[in-house]
């Protein structure tokens, strides 16, 4: 009895650690389908109400050509470009504070700003990363047409809007309002391999003083009327000032390291106290400052 007691108590603690371990593959999988917010809280049986935000950032970006890129396409070879394409992206939004809200066919949404608020940086998030993928699609193959160039067609729009989980099936978590629509048609006007800002977008992004904008002019948006938008040309990188450079002097029997000011002050090479023994350092053992000679 005292032999089953033991067995049966190593069998539990073995079910146990399984069921531990696939709980954690389970709860790891829901955290990629929704917010790990949204997601503790549906574990926990309790219902997810809808959250309004005043102000984020959302990116929509298509494929250029895509319904005649499948046409000449078989399904299998479009699969196997979107699986190429959305997996190089997953792993670049990794790097932003951003969260995939989801991928329709060719198209690719992206919103900063929610579930975990960020003050103004969502934005800047955005472009950022709006940047880092456009850089991507440039040197993006496609496997079965190598020769073909991938164009992205990329819009951002800011505002607010209200985040939650649709649905008991397959719940979604979904974005509503009419930042959400405006972002839509700041993509579908915008133009292969650039970056479409909406004016509001554009106010923020120039509170960091960092980003370059050209103006695109007034362009009509379905529903919305006419709109003067941007194009988003890249960031300005912070300029950093050199550091002085040790300078190397050299000379037939031995190797001095010092700095270039000492070299403009004194005219003479400063390798320390005594120089009787300069004589007898090789090239083979270069003598520094703090060395003693």
């Amino acid at each position: 009895m005292e032999q089953y007691a033991n067995n049966l108590e190593s069998l539990v603690e073995a079910r146990t650690t399984d069921y531990l371990e696939e709980k954690r593959k389970c709860e790891a999988l829901l955290y990629q389908l929704l917010p790990k917010s949204v997601a503790s809280q549906l574990i926990q049986g309790n219902s997810v109400v809808a959250e309004t935000y005043d102000s984020v950032t959302i990116y929509f970006s298509d494929i250029v050509g895509f319904t005649s890129l499948s046409a000449e396409s078989t399904p299998l070879q479009v699969v196997e470009l979107l699986n190429d394409l959305y997996t190089c992206f997953d792993s670049i939004i990794e790097n932003f504070d951003v969260y995939k809200v989801e991928t329709i066919g060719d198209a690719y949404m992206v919103v900063s700003g929610l579930p975990v608020r960020n003050g103004n940086l969502h934005a800047r998030e955005i472009a950022r990363m709006s940047l880092a993928l456009r850089s991507a699609v440039e040197s993006f193959t496609i496997k079965h047409r190598p020769k073909d160039q991938l164009k992205l067609r990329i819009g951002m729009h800011t505002g607010p809007c209200v985040a939650g989980v649709v649905g008991l099936k397959m719940p979604r978590y979904c974005l509503f309002g009419d930042t959400v629509n405006t972002s839509s048609r700041m993509e579908s006007n915008g133009e292969a391999l650039k970056i479409h800002v909406s004016p509001y977008t554009k106010e923020v992004l120039d509170t960091f003083g960092t980003f370059e904008l050209e103006l695109r002019g007034e362009v009509e948006m379905k529903g919305k009327g006419k709109m003067t938008t941007y194009w988003l040309l890249g960031e300005k990188k912070p300029v950093t000032t050199p550091t002085t450079i040790p300078a190397v002097v050299t000379t037939t029997s031995s190797w001095h390291f010092t700095t270039a000011n000492s070299i403009s002050n004194n005219n003479k090479p400063m390798v320390g106290n005594n120089s009787a023994n300069h004589n007898n350092v090789t090239a083979s053992t270069p003598l520094l400052q703090s060395d003693s000679v």
